[in-house]
């Protein structure tokens, strides 16, 4: 199974105080992601919107912008990852966008909740 995570779908699933740094929220969810796909064999691509000021890299994950910067661009990587792909049906596509759940399954991909994920991911002490 891979996974495609909408970055700012899940950090903006927990209400800590991400607005205030949008740059520290992409790492920690990058960071995250690290951790937890180094437990797991599966491959884990997060797509934003657009990079932070400050470049953000994995050598566990794939991180993935938009071609550019513009309102549901992200959403539009993710739907075209997944049309792009030979195996859309093994591909879970984190997300709690309501559209963007419908415009992948309907090419085959499952959904699973941003929130839920966060907690898989992050758990809250």
């Amino acid at each position: 199974m891979r996974w495609i995570v909408d970055g700012m779908n899940v950090i903006g699933s927990r209400p800590d105080g991400w607005w205030k740094d949008r740059g520290r929220a992409t790492v920690a969810l990058v960071d995250s992601l690290d951790r937890w796909a180094q437990l797991h064999e599966d491959p884990v691509t997060v797509v934003f919107e657009r990079p932070p000021s400050t470049p953000v890299t994995s050598s566990v994950i794939e991180v993935a912008y938009a071609p550019r910067a513009a309102a549901n661009s992200a959403d539009d990587e993710i739907v075209r990852r997944v049309r792009a792909d030979a195996r859309p049906h093994e591909i879970h596509v984190v997300t709690s966008d309501k559209e963007l759940s419908r415009r992948v399954a309907g090419v085959g991909a499952s959904v699973y909740p941003a929130a839920a994920f966060r907690d898989l991911i992050d758990p809250r002490g």
